[in-house]
């Protein structure tokens, strides 16, 4: 194997190989799982093969996780490999709030999302805890800050009007298809900052393969021998082919005689700190760390945000005055009810089932005495679903979202405390922008009924949310912006 410095740039195939394959070997998820822990005083749970639980838990979450609240109460353990090693969920806000304004120290956020090693990286931040989680963050945020969202809507809007115009009347489709489509050319062009079209041709593919990944292939990377074979191999190889891509734009855009002046995600983290090009001693971000940060961001912001656009359209579209709303409000320059929109359709189906940290030392939850190396997490379909966080959680109710915010901790799609989602008011803009992109200019009807499935590490719409469009009259808009 080529031998590379962590911040030396994949310059051909071989690089790239090297690379990928020293970030599975070293980020193996069951490579640091040895120790054992402790079982006595943990919550009660289900007794069955730590295997079964692992399947119900990535497989059938939306039916398995309420099953257990039902019969455990607000707090039980699920046991998962390796080796039988407790998750403990809990479903009440100040159990939440414990956990998010737990000490860093104590509660790792990184250990927690191990499963995404391989893909992310060692340099992810949302495998990153303590100081280098700290770090990361400070070079990340003035990315991610209000002025930044303000320009980047502009990218984002051209993106969802060229998309929007593409939709033929009376056509219909599966509304996570073309919002996956959607928020992948935002990801490319805004994140990314890629804007040549062979490249674009070439990562859409490529960054397809890597999102569309099932629990099987993400259980294959913490055996190291399943990558030799079938569609584990194909999962490798896709990740080098991806690397080489982002290594190369990395390396042109460091090159770039208009870096100064770019907007992009990626041209914004490259002059962080000087630009981190003296290496990883200096205070900016290195070619490695740049790529992981850009996976990280492509694989928690394109499809999360893709399946709550493809649910607000799917609920708006079963009910005429709440598209009559909607339409409205994209029309009048409402942005506040299409981002209420945009929450309520987080709420009612949660894209992640939770939130998860890994205790480094004994801790106290919720009263509950638990050990090092337990993982602890509120889980959000839970929260999302409960009575008392909100009335009539099966309404898809949008108002709920408007006048006020629901209850601190009731709703968690971004997480909380000092690991909130860095990417969550880029995700809201970026919504909010589509939804009025695109019911400015069509009415939306459901298809049939749909139900969440689970794909790698999200849940999506079953059937993909399947609509119909119908464009707008001049008098009909005129009317919604007339607000009648």
């Amino acid at each position: 194997m080529t031998s590379l410095k962590p911040d030396q740039m994949a310059s051909n195939d071989a690089d790239a190989r090297a690379l990928t394959a020293r970030r599975y070997e070293k980020m193996r998820p069951m490579a640091t799982s040895r120790r054992r822990v402790a079982r006595e005083g943990l919550p009660p749970g289900p007794r069955w093969p730590a295997s079964l639980q692992s399947i119900a838990l990535l497989r059938f979450r939306h039916q398995f996780v309420p099953w257990a609240h039902r019969r455990y109460g607000d707090v039980f353990t699920v046991r998962v490999l390796p080796q039988g090693r407790p998750l403990v969920l809990f479903t009440r806000p100040e159990h939440a709030r414990e956990i998010f304004a737990g000490d860093p120290e104590v509660f790792h956020a990184g250990k927690g999302n191990a499963i995404l090693g391989p893909m992310m990286g060692e340099h992810s931040l949302l495998l990153q805890d303590s100081a280098e989680h700290k770090r990361a963050r400070k070079l990340l945020m003035p990315a991610f800050n209000g002025h930044a969202l303000r320009e980047y809507a502009a990218l984002v809007t051209d993106v969802a009007s060229a998309e929007a115009e593409s939709w033929l009347p009376d056509e219909s489709f599966s509304a996570l298809e073309r919002m996956n489509r959607l928020t992948l050319e935002v990801i490319l062009r805004v994140v990314f900052g890629v804007s040549d079209e062979a490249r674009l041709t070439e990562m859409r593919p490529l960054v397809n393969k890597v999102v569309d990944v099932s629990p099987a292939i993400l259980f294959g990377h913490g055996i190291p021998r399943l990558q030799k074979f079938g569609p584990w191999k194909a999962a490798v190889d896709n990740s080098v082919e991806l690397d080489r891509l982002i290594y190369a734009e990395i390396r042109e855009r460091r090159a770039a005689v208009d870096l100064a002046e770019r907007t992009d995600v990626l041209s914004r983290l490259i002059r962080v700190g000087g630009g981190g090009l003296d290496g990883p001693d200096s205070d900016g971000l290195t070619d490695e760390e740049l790529r992981d940060q850009l996976v990280t961001l492509l694989l928690a912001g394109h499809e999360t945000t893709a399946t709550a656009l493809a649910w607000a359209l799917y609920e708006l579209g079963r009910s005429p005055a709440l598209l009559a709303r909607a339409q409205s409000a994209a029309l009048q320059g409402d942005d506040d009810h299409l981002e209420a929109v945009l929450k309520e359709s987080m709420r009612i189906h949660p894209v992640i089932p939770m939130v998860v940290r890994t205790l480094m030392r004994p801790a106290t939850v919720g009263g509950h005495h638990l050990p090092a190396g337990a993982t602890v997490g509120p889980s959000i379909i839970i929260a999302h679903a409960r009575g008392d966080n909100h009335p009539s959680p099966a309404e898809f109710r949008p108002d709920r979202f408007e006048g006020g915010q629901p209850a601190t901790n009731t709703w968690i799609p971004f997480g909380g405390g000092v690991r909130r989602c860095i990417g969550a008011g880029f995700s809201l803009m970026e919504g909010v922008v589509v939804l009025r992109e695109v019911l400015s200019q069509f009415a939306v009807e459901s298809l049939g009924a749909d139900r969440p499935k689970v794909r790698n590490i999200t849940s999506v719409p079953g059937k993909g949310a399947m609509i119909r469009v119908t464009r707008h009259s001049g008098t009909e808009q005129n009317a919604f912006r007339a607000g009648t």
